[in-house]
C-alpha cells in the first residue's frame, strides 16, 4: 500500500473549505427557524416536535450518503457529486423557506410547507456536510489528520458565526418588522446570502479539489483491485457494521454523552438565563380548559373575535378597583398587565400605577376620563368570567392575527354554556415569553452563542498542537463542563461570556476529535459508510435526550417564582460532558494502515 505524503496547509484548507458556505445554512436553521414558524402562527407548543426532524433525518441520509459514495465512481469524484446535489437542493429550499408566510397559503398549509422545506433543507445539508469529512479521510494520512479536523473544524465554526450574525448585521440595512405573518427582511435576506454563499464555496471546492480515480484509490487505501468495487456492493451496511472497529463504538459512547448536552442548551439556553439573569417574570399558563365537564387542551378559545385565551394565556381587558369591573374599548390587556388610555393601572399584583407612579390606598386613577379612587390593589378579570350564559365558544388548535382579524384554523366549536361558572381551568406557572426581559435574554442568547463559535475557531488551533489526542479531547470537554455548570452560578449577563468561551471549547473538540480517531482506525474500504454511520452516534442521543428533557426536568424543585428553573439543564449537560470526558480514556487508538498491510 502506498503511503499518504503530508500536504501543505492549503491543500488541507481546501478540502474543508465548502464547510464555511454549508455551517452558514446549518446555523440559520438552527437559530431562525423556530422564529420562522412562530411568525407563520405554528403553536409554541409544537415548536420541539419540529426540531425531532432534522437529528432523524441525518440518521437516515448520512449513512445512505456514505454508503453510496463508497460505491460511487464518476467524472466528477467519488463524493463530490453528493455535495454538488445537496448543495442545490439546499439553496432552492433556502429560497422557499422564510417565504413560506408571503405565498397567500393559510395558516395550516404554511405550517406543512415550512416544514416540508426544514425536512428537505435538512437533508440537503446533510448530504453536502458528509463528503467533506470523506474527503479528509480520503486524502489525510494518519499524522495530519488531527490537524486536518482542527482546520475543518475552524471553518465550520466561522460558518457558525456569520450565519448568527447575519440578522443581526442586516438589520442595519432592511427591516427587522413584517406584517403579520410574514418574516422579516432580516431574516429572508440572511437566508438569500447564505445561499449564495454556499453555492460559490461549492465552486471553489470544485475547483480546488480533484478527486483520486479507482485505481490510485485502491493503492493508497491497501484495497485490492478485485476487493475495491465488486465486495463492497455485495456487503450490506449490518456486515459491515459488524465488522466496525472497537474504535467505532468506544468514540461512539463519547458522542452520546456529548450530544445529549448540547441537545439541552439549545432547547433550554434562553429559559435558563432569562429566569436566572435576566429576571423575567412568571405568568400562570393555561394548561386545560374544561367546559361543561369537558377538558379541552387547545391553547386558544374564542368568543367569536374576541380572544378568552390565547396561546395558554388568558385575555384580560376588564379591570376591577374596588370591587367594579370597569370594561371600555379603551382598556387593553397585555398578558397580566392592564393599559387605560395608554397608562399603565395594573401589572402581575402590583398596585394601579399611574404615569409611572404607584397609586397608593386613598390616590386616584383615571380611566377613560373618570377618576376611580384606589383603596386597595387593582385586580384582574378576565374575560371569560364575563361570558354570558347561551354563548357559544371556539376552540382553535391555531390562531394568527392577519390584517388586524383573528384568523383561526382546526377549530371546534363548544355547545353553549350555561353559565360563567361552568368555564374551569388547569393552570402552571411559566416564564412571561412576552416580557422584556425574556426578550432581551433571547437577544443575549444569540450574541453568547456567537461567543461559543467564535472560542471553538480559537481552541481548534490549540487542540491541533496536542500530540497526545485523548489528553486533548478529554480537557475540551472538562472545560466544556465546567462552562455548563458554572452558569448555575452567574447573576450577570457579561460573565456569560466565560461560560459559553468555555462550553466552545467541547464543542471545538467534538467535531474534530470524533472523526480524527475513527478515520485513522479505517482503510479504504467502506470509509464512507463508517462515517454515515458514525453520525447516528450524534442523531440518536439527542433524538432520546428530546424525549428525556421534559421527565429529566420533572425532578428538579420548584423556584421562588413557582417555575423549575432551566439553568438546572445545563447542569445536566455540565455532568454528561464530564462523564463523556471519562469515556475517552476506554478509547484505544488503532490505525487502519495497519490491518491493510498485516
Amino acid at each position: 500500500m502506498k503511503n499518504k505524503s503530508d500536504l501543505g496547509f492549503w491543500k488541507l484548507w481546501n478540502l474543508s473549505f465548502g464547510f464555511f458556505g454549508v455551517q452558514i445554512a446549518y446555523a440559520l436553521q438552527s437559530a431562525q427557524v423556530s422564529r420562522i414558524f412562530s411568525t407563520i402562527g405554528a403553536d409554541p407548543h409544537d415548536l420541539s416536535y419540529f426540531w425531532i426532524l432534522p437529528p432523524l433525518m441525518g440518521m437516515i441520509v448520512q449513512p445512505i450518503v456514505g454508503a453510496c459514495s463508497d460505491n460511487t465512481w464518476t467524472r466528477l469524484g467519488r463524493r463530490l457529486p453528493y455535495l454538488l446535489v445537496g448543495a442545490l437542493v439546499a439553496v432552492i429550499v433556502m429560497c422557499f423557506l422564510p417565504n413560506a408566510g408571503s405565498l397567500g397559503l393559510s395558516i395550516s398549509a404554511a405550517i406543512i410547507f415550512g416544514l416540508v422545506m426544514l425536512m428537505l433543507l435538512d437533508t440537503s445539508i446533510n448530504m453536502a456536510m458528509q463528503p467533506f469529512k470523506m474527503l479528509v479521510g480520503d486524502f489525510v494520512n494518519e499524522k495530519q489528520k488531527g490537524l486536518a479536523y482542527s482546520i475543518q473544524s475552524f471553518i465550520c465554526n466561522a460558518g457558525s458565526v456569520v450565519g448568527y450574525a447575519a440578522p443581526f448585521v442586516l438589520a442595519w440595512f432592511v427591516s427587522n418588522t413584517a406584517p403579520e405573518g410574514q418574516v422579516p427582511p432580516t431574516v429572508t435576506w440572511s437566508f438569500y446570502l447564505g445561499a449564495a454563499v454556499m453555492m460559490l464555496c461549492v465552486i471553489y471546492t470544485f475547483a480546488k479539489v480533484k478527486e483520486m480515480p479507482p485505481h490510485e484509490y485502491a493503492e493508497y487505501h491497501g484495497i485490492a483491485r478485485k476487493e475495491s468495487v465488486e465486495k463492497e456492493v455485495k456487503e450490506g451496511v449490518l456486515t459491515i457494521l459488524r465488522k466496525a472497529p472497537k474504535v467505532f463504538w468506544t468514540v461512539g459512547l463519547v458522542q452520546f454523552f456529548c450530544w445529549a448536552a448540547f441537545l439541552y442548551l439549545w432547547t433550554y439556553s434562553t429559559d435558563a438565563i432569562a429566569g436566572s439573569v435576566f429576571g423575567a417574570p412568571t405568568i400562570e399558563k393555561v394548561n386545560g380548559v374544561s367546559i361543561n365537564g369537558q377538558t379541552f387542551t387547545d391553547k386558544y378559545l374564542f368568543d367569536g373575535q374576541t380572544p378568552l385565551i390565547a396561546d395558554g394565556t388568558v385575555v384580560s381587558n376588564h379591570i376591577s378597583v374596588d370591587g367594579d369591573v370597569i370594561s371600555s374599548e379603551s382598556v387593553v390587556a397585555d398578558g397580566d398587565t392592564i393599559y387605560a388610555d395608554g397608562a399603565l393601572v395594573y401589572r402581575y399584583g402590583m398596585p394601579a400605577v399611574k404615569n409611572g407612579v404607584i397609586a397608593t390606598a386613598g390616590q386616584t386613577i383615571l380611566i377613560n376620563g373618570d377618576k376611580v379612587r384606589v383603596d386597595r390593589e387593582a385586580s384582574v378579570v378576565p374575560n371569560y368570567s364575563l361570558v354570558a350564559g347561551g354563548t357559544e365558544l371556539t376552540l382553535a388548535h391555531i390562531a394568527a392575527r392577519q390584517d388586524g382579524k383573528w384568523v383561526l384554523e382546526q377549530t371546534t366549536t363548544l355547545p353553549a354554556i350555561n353559565a360563567p361558572e361552568e368555564i374551569t381551568l388547569a393552570t402552571s406557572t411559566a416564564l412571561n415569553t412576552a416580557s422584556p426581559q425574556y426578550q432581551a435574554a433571547g437577544n443575549w442568547n444569540g450574541i453568547i452563542f456567537a461567543i461559543q463559535a467564535i472560542a471553538a475557531v480559537i481552541w481548534a488551533l490549540v487542540l491541533a498542537q496536542f500530540r497526545n489526542r485523548k489528553v486533548g479531547y478529554s480537557l475540551s470537554l472538562l472545560l466544556g463542563a465546567a462552562g455548563f455548570i458554572s452558569v448555575y452560578f452567574v447573576t450577570n449577563q457579561y460573565a456569560l461570556f466565560a461560560s459559553y468561551a468555555l462550553i466552545g471549547c467541547a464543542w471545538a473538540a467534538m467535531l474534530a476529535m470524533p472523526f480524527t480517531i475513527l478515520t485513522n482506525a479505517l482503510s479504504g474500504n467502506h470509509i464512507g459508510t463508517y462515517l454515515g454511520l458514525f453520525n447516528c452516534t450524534i442523531c440518536l442521543p439527542q433524538i432520546i435526550a428530546a424525549l428525556c428533557g421534559g421527565a429529566i426536568l420533572s425532578i428538579f424543585p420548584l423556584g421562588s417564582n413557582g417555575v423549575t428553573s432551566t439553568v438546572w439543564m445545563l447542569v445536566v449537560s455540565g455532568i454528561l460532558l464530564v462523564i463523556g470526558a471519562c469515556a475517552v480514556w476506554n478509547i484505544k487508538e488503532t490505525y487502519g494502515s495497519q490491518s491493510a498491510t498485516e
